[in-house]
């Protein structure tokens, strides 16, 4: 039996046991995947405030920054 261009078959139909148990792997790899987001987030505002307090750190060793001279205008 082969099939033509634009056949499909119908989707088999899935077992109770087996529906409950792809319900139970997604709610695993969901909870799994909200820890790895949670972790990234947590160590990207780490990084932010280290680079954050360095930054500041530079800026008070360097002293105040000069004023701006407004520029002249030419008429």
């Amino acid at each position: 039996m082969t099939k033509t261009f634009g056949e499909h078959q119908p989707p088999k139909p899935i077992s109770k046991a087996e529906r409950e148990a792809r319900k139970a792997f997604r709610q695993v790899d969901a909870v799994k995947a909200m820890s790895e987001h949670a972790l990234a987030e947590q160590a990207f505002a780490q990084n932010r405030e280290r680079l954050k307090a360095e930054r500041l750190a530079r800026e008070a060793a360097a002293g105040p920054a000069p004023k701006k001279q407004p520029k002249a205008k030419s008429k």
